[in-house]
C-alpha cells in the first residue's frame, strides 16, 4: 500500500492509526484462513464487523472534516459527495451514502460513539438518526431518551426492525401519542413514495424486454403476493412420482414467468379504453398459420410472434375473422368469436380440477383452457374437448404438437 506524507507515526493519531492499519493489512494478504477452526471463525466474524464499523465511523468523521476544509471546492466539485466519489473512485450513490452518514453522526454524538466502539453499524446508525430526527414539536425533548433506547435495541435488532421500532418509539416514551406519531410518519412516507413511483421498459431486440420500476410498498406487496401465488410450486416432481411436491421458494425465473402470466391473464374488460376499444393487444396472423402453418404472427405494437406462441394465445382469446387485401387493408371484419363461456369453464374446473398433464397438479384457477382440436381446425367449443393446462404445459403442448395431453 502507498504511504503519504501525513502518515508519519509521529504525526496525528488518526494518521498513525491509518499507517499502522495499512501495514498490518499488507502483512495479512497471504495469511491463510483455512487453519482457523470453527470456534475461532465464529468469534472473528462479528469482531471484524465491529472493527469495520469503527473504521467506517472514523472515515465518516474525516469525510465530514473534508467538507469543513472545503476540499470539494479545491477541485471544483459541486458537493462533498461528488468530491468523495472522485477521490475514492466509488459510485455517486455510495459517495452520497457516506456523506449522509457523516452528517448523521455529526448530529448524533451518542450514535457516533456507539458506532466507533462497534456497537452499531452504518445501517443501524442511519435508521436511529432518522427516527430521532422525526421527533418534532412537543417531542423534541424526548430525543436523547429515544436515542438511548434505540441504541440499546440495536444490540438485538437489524436496521429494518429498528426502523419499525423507531416509528413506534413513543410507545416506550409517550404511549398516548404513539399512534398519532406513527400515522403521521407513515403518511409522509407514503406521500413521498407516490412521488417517487417510476416505471421504465425497453426491448433488447432479441426477444426480451427489460424494465425498472419503483412503487409504493403496499402495492409492491400486492404484486409480490399475486406473483408468488402464480409461481407457487405445485408441480409434482416427475422423477419422484405422485405425492412428491416441489416446495422450494420461487426462483427469479419462476417469478418472471409468473409476471408474464399475470400480464397475460389480466381481464381486459377492467382496463380503460384507448381509441374507443379496450386496451387489448391484437395479434394478427393468417388462417394458415392459425391452422398450423409456419408464418409469423404480429402484434399491433409491431412485435413479431412465432406461430406457436400465437396459437397458444389464441386458445383463450377472442378471434375476429378479417379479410385483408395485399397491402394489409381491412376489406371485411367479422364479429368476435369467443371461446369457452364462464359456465363452461366452471364445468371444466369441477370435472378436471387441475392441470391435466400427467406430472402436474397446478390448480384449475391457474390453468388455461386448451382445445384438444383447435377451433380453426374444426374443433368445437364444448366441455368434452377442453383440457386444463398450466402455462408451462400449455406452451409445451403447442411447442411439441401434442394436441391432447390427457392423463393416462
Amino acid at each position: 500500500m502507498s504511504k503519504h506524507p501525513g502518515d508519519r507515526r509521529d504525526g496525528h493519531p488518526v494518521a498513525r492509526f491509518v499507517a499502522l492499519l495499512e501495514t498490518e493489512l499488507a502483512a495479512l494478504v497471504d495469511a491463510p484462513t483455512w487453519s482457523l477452526d470453527a470456534p475461532a471463525t465464529a468469534d472473528l466474524v462479528p469482531r471484524i464487523a465491529g472493527v469495520l464499523a469503527g473504521v467506517q465511523e472514523l472515515e465518516a468523521r474525516v469525510v465530514g472534516h473534508a467538507g469543513v476544509l472545503d476540499l470539494p471546492g479545491s477541485i471544483g466539485a459541486r458537493s462533498l459527495a461528488a468530491w468523495l466519489a472522485r477521490t475514492t473512485r466509488v459510485t455517486g450513490a455510495e459517495a452520497s451514502r457516506k456523506a449522509r452518514l457523516a452528517d448523521d453522526l455529526a448530529a448524533h454524538e451518542s450514535v457516533r460513539i456507539a458506532m466507533a466502539s462497534g456497537r452499531v453499524h452504518g445501517e443501524q446508525a442511519k435508521v436511529i438518526a432518522a427516527a430521532v430526527g422525526d421527533l418534532d414539536g412537543g417531542h423534541v425533548s424526548w430525543r436523547d431518551k429515544a436515542e438511548a433506547h434505540l441504541l440499546d435495541e440495536a444490540g438485538h435488532h437489524d436496521a429494518h426492525e429498528l426502523k419499525t421500532l423507531g416509528r413506534r418509539i413513543l410507545e416506550a416514551l409517550d404511549p398516548d401519542q404513539a399512534d398519532e406519531h406513527e400515522a403521521r410518519l407513515l403518511e409522509a412516507q407514503e406521500a413521498l413514495a407516490r412521488k417517487r413511483t417510476r416505471f421504465a421498459m425497453w426491448d433488447d431486440g432479441e426477444g426480451l424486454a427489460h424494465g425498472r420500476f419503483a412503487m409504493p410498498s403496499a402495492q409492491a406487496s400486492m404484486l409480490r403476493k399475486a406473483l408468488t401465488a402464480l409461481a407457487a410450486p405445485k408441480h409434482v416432481r416427475a422423477e419422484h412420482g405422485a405425492g412428491s411436491y416441489d416446495h422450494e421458494r420461487p426462483t427469479p425465473e419462476r417469478l418472471g414467468q409468473a409476471f408474464s402470466e399475470y400480464v397475460e391473464r389480466y381481464p381486459t374488460d377492467q382496463l380503460p379504453t384507448m381509441g374507443g376499444t379496450n386496451a387489448t393487444v391484437v395479434v394478427t396472423m393468417t388462417l394458415d398459420a392459425l391452422n398450423g402453418g409456419l408464418a409469423a404472427a404480429h402484434l399491433d405494437t409491431g412485435l413479431a410472434l412465432s406461430p406457436t406462441e400465437a396459437r397458444r394465445l389464441a386458445c383463450e382469446a377472442g378471434i375476429i375473422p378479417a379479410v385483408l387485401d395485399g397491402a394489409g387493408h381491412v376489406l371485411d371484419l367479422g364479429r368476435k368469436r369467443r371461446f369457452h363461456t364462464p359456465a363452461q369453464r366452471l364445468a371444466i374446473t369441477l370435472e378436471q380440477q387441475h392441470c391435466q398433464h400427467p406430472t402436474c397438479t397446478t390448480p384449475a384457477a391457474y390453468c388455461h383452457t386448451h382445445h384438444g382440436i383447435p377451433w380453426a381446425a374444426g374443433g368445437t367449443t364444448n366441455t368434452r374437448d377442453a383440457v386444463l393446462l398450466c402455462p408451462f404445459h400449455h406452451h409445451q403442448t403447442h411447442a411439441t404438437g401434442d394436441t391432447h395431453p390427457l392423463r393416462t
